[in-house]
C-alpha cells in the first residue's frame, strides 16, 4: 500500500485499525482536499484519545466516494493546536468545533471557533475556551456575527418556539425585511449520548439510540444495529432485511407526508394541510400494525427484528396503503395545482448546486439542488442492493424543490413497500449476535428520510466500544439553511426552515 493511499471501506464493514494507515497532518489534509475536488464528501470526522486521559488526539475523517460505492478511511494525530482545515474545506467547520468542545484542542485558523452545544468537555483539561472539564457552560451563551450599519437591525428567534418543538436560537442581522446574515444556535438540550454509549453495547444502549431523532427512530436504530453487525460477523436473515426496509420506507412516507401538510400550513392552504396531517397518523398506524410502535421502537435490534411479517399482515398492510395512497396523492395534487402555493413557493429558499456541494448537504436538501445523493443508490445494503433504482433530484433548489422531491420519493417508497410486502422471503427473522471483532472500525449509512444517517463504531482490545460517532444529516444541512436566507424575507423563514425540516435534537448528541 501506497502511504498516502487510505484504507477503503464498504458500508455494513468492518476493518481492524491495524489496516488504517496514520497519515502526517499535512498530508491528511492535502488528501482530504483532494478527496473534495473529485467529488468526495465527509460523512463523518472524530477525534479519540491515542491512550485512556492522553493529550495527543487520534483523528479519523471518512470519505464518502459514492461514485465507486465506498468509504475513504484517513487518519492521523493531533495535538493541543492543529491548523483548521476549514478555511479550505467548509464540510469541515462543525467537526473541527465539535472537537475543540469536547477535546480542549484548538484549530487555529478556524474562521468562526465557538461552541457548538452548551456540554462539559470530555476530559480534565476543559474545552478549546479555558473552561474547566467540571465547569458547565451557561446555557445559550455564545458570540453571535454582527452586521452594523444604518439601517441594520438584529432579530433574534427562540430558543423556546410556539409549537411543541426542541429548542434552537436563530440570530438575523437585516436591512428592513431583507436577511443579511442567519447564525443558527443549537445544543440546548445536550443528552450525552455519544458518551453515553461509550464501553457498550450496553442494556440501554438501542432505546438510546431510537431516540437520537425520535422521527428517525428506525433510521437511526438500523444504523446502530448494522454497526455491530459488521463488528461481530453477524449475517442478517433476509427476512429481517426486508422487514427492515419495508419500516424504513414506512417511516419516510409518514415524515415526507407530514412535511407537505406542514409547508401548505405555512402558507395557508388548508386543504393539503388538513389532509396530510390525517394521512400522517394512517403511515405511522402501518408501522404500529407491523411492531406496536408508531414510531417503530422496539422493531429493529441487532441480528435482525424482534416481529415478525407473514403473509396475512403483509397482505392487511399493502391493502391499507393502497387506500392511503389515493388520497395521499390527491392532497398533493391539490397542493401542485393551485397558484397561490405557487407562487410562495418558487424561488424561496434557493440554494446552488455549487454551494449545496461546498457544504456536503445530504439528503432531501441535496437532492433538491440536483446534487445525487442517496445512500440506498450509491452505498446499497439489505434488499436495497436488489430493488431500488430511482434517484430524484430537482434543479432550482428552493423551498419548491425541497417539496417536490419529497412528493417524488412518496410512490417510490410505496412501489417499494409493494414489491418488499409481495415477495416476503421465508426464514428466521433473527440470527445471533457475537462479541465484536477487537480493534476495529465498522460504519454504517442508512438513508433516513432526511438524508444520510452515518454510524461508525471503535472497539478497544477488550472488544468495547472505544468511541461511537453518530452524524444525523441534519448536523451537514442546517449550514444549508443558513445560506438558503441570505437575501431573502425574514417573513419567509418560517417557509425556508420547514423546507429544509431538519432536526434539533439530532445535532445536540
Amino acid at each position: 500500500m501506497n502511504a498516502l493511499n487510505p484504507q477503503l471501506l464498504k458500508n455494513g464493514e468492518a476493518i481492524g485499525l491495524e489496516l488504517v494507515p496514520t497519515f502526517d497532518f499535512a498530508d491528511f489534509g492535502d488528501c482530504l482536499l483532494a478527496e473534495i475536488r473529485k467529488q468526495g464528501r465527509i460523512a463523518a470526522c472524530f477525534a479519540v484519545p491515542v491512550i485512556e486521559k492522553s493529550r495527543e488526539l487520534e483523528l479519523f475523517a471518512l470519505i464518502a466516494r459514492d461514485r465507486n460505492a465506498s468509504v475513504a478511511v484517513y487518519r492521523t494525530h493531533i495535538g493541543e493546536r492543529f491548523p483548521s482545515l476549514t478555511p479550505n474545506c467548509p464540510q469541515m467547520h462543525l467537526f473541527e468545533r465539535e472537537i475543540a468542545e469536547q477535546y480542549g484542542v484548538v484549530p487555529y485558523r478556524h474562521p468562526w471557533l465557538k461552541p457548538l452545544r452548551f456540554h462539559n468537555a470530555w476530559r480534565s483539561g476543559g474545552d478549546a475556551w479555558g473552561r474547566p472539564a467540571d465547569q458547565h457552560p451557561r446555557v445559550g451563551e455564545m458570540d453571535f456575527y454582527r452586521v452594523d450599519g444604518e439601517g441594520v437591525h438584529e432579530v433574534a428567534v427562540g430558543p423556546v418556539h410556539a409549537g411543541v418543538i426542541e429548542p434552537g436560537h436563530f440570530r438575523f442581522q437585516c436591512y428592513g425585511e431583507k436577511v443579511m446574515h442567519l447564525e443558527i444556535s443549537l445544543g440546548y438540550q445536550h443528552r450525552n449520548i455519544e458518551r453515553m454509549l461509550l464501553n457498550g453495547p450496553h442494556p440501554a444502549t438501542m432505546p438510546q439510540v431510537e431516540t437520537i431523532a425520535g422521527d428517525t427512530s428506525i433510521g437511526h436504530g438500523l444504523a446502530y444495529c448494522q454497526v455491530i453487525e459488521a463488528l461481530s460477523g453477524c449475517e442478517v436473515p433476509d427476512k429481517a432485511q426486508s422487514i427492515r426496509a419495508l419500516a424504513l420506507e414506512l417511516e419516510r412516507l409518514a415524515n415526507h407526508v407530514g412535511d407537505i401538510g406542514a409547508l401548505a400550513g405555512d402558507v395557508g392552504f388548508l386543504p393539503t394541510f388538513s389532509y396530510c396531517g390525517r394521512l400522517r397518523g394512517d403511515y405511522l398506524n402501518l408501522t404500529a400494525a407491523l411492531c406496536g410502535s408508531r414510531f417503530g421502537r422496539g422493531l429493529v435490534r441487532p441480528g435482525g427484528v424482534l416481529f415478525d411479517l407473514d403473509s396475512a399482515l403483509a397482505g392487511e398492510i399493502l391493502a391499507k396503503l393502497k387506500a392511503v395512497q389515493g388520497n395521499t396523492m390527491g392532497a398533493i395534487e391539490l397542493f401542485f395545482e393551485a397558484p397561490s402555493v405557487l407562487s410562495r413557493f418558487e424561488g424561496r429558499g434557493r440554494l446552488s448546486r455549487s454551494v449545496a456541494e461546498d457544504l456536503g448537504l445530504v439528503g432531501v436538501a441535496a437532492k433538491a439542488c440536483a446534487v445525487p445523493r442517496d445512500s440506498r443508490f450509491f452505498h446499497p445494503t439489505g434488499v436495497y442492493r436488489h430493488i431500488f433504482d430511482d434517484l430524484i433530484t430537482e434543479e432550482t433548489g428552493d423551498a419548491m424543490a425541497r417539496t417536490r422531491v419529497r412528493s417524488r420519493e412518496i410512490p417510490v417508497s410505496i412501489e417499494l413497500i409493494r414489491r418488499i410486502g409481495n415477495n416476503l422471503p421465508d426464514g428466521p427473522i433473527r440470527a445471533p449476535v457475537g462479541p465484536l471483532k477487537a480493534n476495529a472500525m465498522a460504519i454504517a449509512m442508512v438513508e433516513g428520510w432526511r438524508g444520510e444517517v452515518v454510524h461508525v463504531g471503535l472497539t478497544d482490545g477488550n472488544s468495547r466500544l472505544r468511541r461511537y460517532k453518530i452524524v444525523d444529516p441534519s448536523f451537514h444541512n442546517w449550514m444549508g439553511l443558513t445560506m438558503a436566507m441570505r437575501d431573502e424575507q425574514i417573513s419567509d423563514f418560517p417557509l425556508c426552515n420547514k423546507s429544509f425540516n431538519l432536526s434539533y435534537c439530532g445535532v445536540d448528541l
